[in-house]
């Protein structure tokens, strides 16, 4: 099916899919690249979890084996199964669902079995992309700065910038667009900045039985316990000299620290702990970036928003502004991340992840009756 375009650098319409620490649901989007440089979006869409799986998925955390991870695993694969069976596409990029990442002590965990969607799929499926990272001495995350930086270049940005992801984690790239390949010296720098969604999240579930702070509405209605946020700011993570990458249960004590608060103070505490880390994190950049384009659930909260504009010295805008989509961003660089999987392309690079060397990292696993079965990228 793409043995041709494997051996040239034709375009591939690739599909990525990320199901992230937020565990609202899948997001899936087309993307027709290279594995350089992106020519064309495509169609996009989105399964969410019902509650009970969220409560699966989320009574897994932590876990490396057992029951708990075996159950988390069935529903990534049926909710992946589900929505990327409506695509039509030549190649899969598949992230799973992160249950753990602990890159210096254990490693990382992501649940999901790319054979099972290759079979169910037909087409070849990437995955595994932060196996390989980690084990060459790398964080294994983030993943998306390679193509932050092909999106940079594809907006025409001639200054450097930075992309913010927000979802439940933060995650910062530093991009020079003038630098050509993302490998490359001086093109990128990349690092987890705090929890940003995830803490809020579970202060909603857990308290008003909502899945988020929607809007911002509960946080907009609170003061900032400033005391609660010179704690947060006071964990060694901050101190660490990028890069450096977080699991969703780091600051597994937020909602502890701000236990004697009121919902309204406690939203707004959280939220400004999320701004804080950020604010810390661009210490961090070569240069004084020219814009802050953000990315995921975060930008849809105005208070959030707010904190950020007034904690930053530049514009902080939606990626929207820019002409990309915030909603699918990590969905499309997981499907431009395989087409360079696919070709050897380097994925993550010692600004990224802290590898000693840049990595083309993942498993490719194709149908059973094409190519074989579950070929290690080289």
């Amino acid at each position: 099916m793409i043995n041709k375009a494997e051996l040239v650098s034709e375009p591939i319409r690739a599909l990525g899919a990320m199901s992230g620490t937020s565990l609202d649901g899948v997001d899936a989007a087309l993307v027709v690249t290279d594995g350089g440089n992106i020519l064309e979006f495509g169609a996009s869409g989105y399964w969410a979890y019902s509650p009970e799986e969220q409560e699966i998925l989320r009574d897994a955390l932590g876990h490396w084996s057992g029951s708990r991870v075996d159950a988390a695993a069935r529903v990534v694969d049926a909710a992946h199964a589900g929505l990327l069976a409506r695509f039509d596409c030549d190649l899969v990029g598949f992230h799973g669902q992160t249950l753990v990442h602990a890159p210096r002590v254990r490693g990382t965990l992501q649940v999901g079995d790319g054979q099972v969607l290759a079979e169910h799929l037909g087409v070849p499926v990437v995955w595994d992309f932060r196996g390989d990272d980690v084990v060459l001495g790398g964080e294994g995350a983030p993943l998306a700065p390679f193509y932050h930086h092909a999106c940079a270049r594809y907006v025409g940005a001639t200054r450097p910038l930075c992309f913010l992801n927000l979802g439940g984690v933060g995650n910062l790239t530093y991009i020079d667009p003038s630098v050509a390949t993302p490998e490359a010296s001086g093109a990128l720098l990349a690092f987890d900045t705090g929890p940003a969604n995830a803490p809020i999240n579970d202060l909603m579930q857990v308290r008003l039985g909502k899945p988020m702070d929607q809007g911002g509405a509960v946080a907009a209605q609170g003061t900032v316990e400033t005391g609660v946020l010179e704690l947060f700011l006071a964990d060694g993570y901050f101190s660490r000299s990028p890069p450096k990458s977080l699991d969703r249960n780091h600051f597994g004590d937020m909602t502890g620290l701000v236990r004697e608060l009121g919902n309204a103070d406690a939203a707004a505490t959280l939220t400004a702990m999320c701004a804080a880390g950020v604010a810390r994190g661009m210490e961090h950049c070569p240069r004084p970036p020219s814009q802050v384009l953000v990315t995921g659930g975060g930008r849809h909260n105005p208070v959030m928003m707010q904190m950020l504009r007034v904690s930053l010295d530049c514009p902080v805008v939606p990626v929207e502004s820019v002409g990309l989509d915030g909603d699918m961003l990590e969905a499309q660089a997981f499907a431009y991340l395989a087409v360079r999987v696919l070709r050897g392309l380097p994925t993550t690079a010692p600004s990224t992840t802290g590898v000693p060397a840049a990595v083309a990292g993942g498993i490719i696993s194709r149908p059973i009756g094409g190519h074989g079965s579950r070929i290690k990228a080289t």
